[in-house]
């Protein structure tokens, strides 16, 4: 017995103790903790059951396809967040682009409502100078009244008296005006004459514009010095004589 107390315990049993009801005797039971021991002596533990095992797998799994799923709802919210601020880009330069026309409209329309307000007036003010009644002994034509002198004087003399009378030797700018003027009697100066440029010598209205449009009787002809200017006979011709002759004139206002 002695033998037995000394002895090193089991440590792979666990003792139980229980009591059977009717003589209140007690039961000594062994049971077995752990399934063996290791080389030096050390209880070793018993694998988990494979039901644990089984449920931290599917655990695992269902982590996984949660980090899945939400990688992928990541990249599909990045896609659809970059198709969306394209499609935002496009509109807005498609917005800028149909603000920068809309002002471009305004624009043209306020410069045609100023053109279209500009016209009007100058029809009025031509329409009162047709209706005005030109002074005693002119002559209407058109929008303008023109004078025939009786007096004779240079071309530099005519064009003074011209502007004494608030007018100018008269420009010729149609062949209906060419034919108008002829019928005024004699040989007259009209608002043309030579000028000297770079070049040579070129024809140049009273009003310094340049002759564009000839109604000569013969042909276009070139001055050759600068104090020659132009007169108009009754039958319509036009020809080049020197300035400083003097024949009647018609001015124009």
């Amino acid at each position: 017995m002695s033998s037995d107390i000394y002895a090193e315990p089991d440590l792979s049993k666990k003792v139980r103790y229980s009591r059977k009801e009717d003589g209140a005797e007690w039961e000594q039971r062994e049971v077995d903790i752990y399934e063996s021991a290791d080389a030096g002596g050390r209880p070793q533990t018993l694998n988990p059951p494979s039901v644990l095992k089984g449920s931290f797998r599917c655990a695992t799994l269902g982590l996984r396809v949660l980090c899945l799923l939400m990688l992928a709802g990541i990249i599909i919210l990045s896609i659809c967040y970059a198709l969306n601020k394209s499609e935002f880009n496009k509109l807005h330069f498609k917005h800028n682009k149909l603000n920068h026309s809309y002002n471009e409209l305004q624009t043209e329309h306020q410069e045609t409502k100023r053109l279209n307000s500009q016209l009007q007036e100058e029809v009025k003010k031509l329409k009162e100078k047709i209706e005005e009644k030109c002074p005693d002994r002119w002559r209407r034509f058109g929008s303008s009244c023109y004078f025939k002198s009786t007096e004779k004087k240079t071309w530099s003399e005519s064009q003074n008296h011209c502007k004494t009378k608030g007018a100018d030797l008269v420009m010729i700018n149609s062949k209906e005006e060419q034919e108008f003027v002829s019928n005024f009697r004699g040989h007259s100066w009209i608002g043309l004459r030579a000028n000297q440029t770079s070049g040579g010598y070129k024809w140049e209205w009273v009003d310094g514009s340049a002759l564009t449009e000839t109604f000569w009787a013969e042909g276009p002809q070139e001055p050759s010095s600068d104090d020659q200017a132009v007169y108009c006979s009754y039958d319509g011709k036009c020809n080049l004589y020197v300035s400083y002759e003097s024949k009647t004139f018609i001015c124009e206002k």
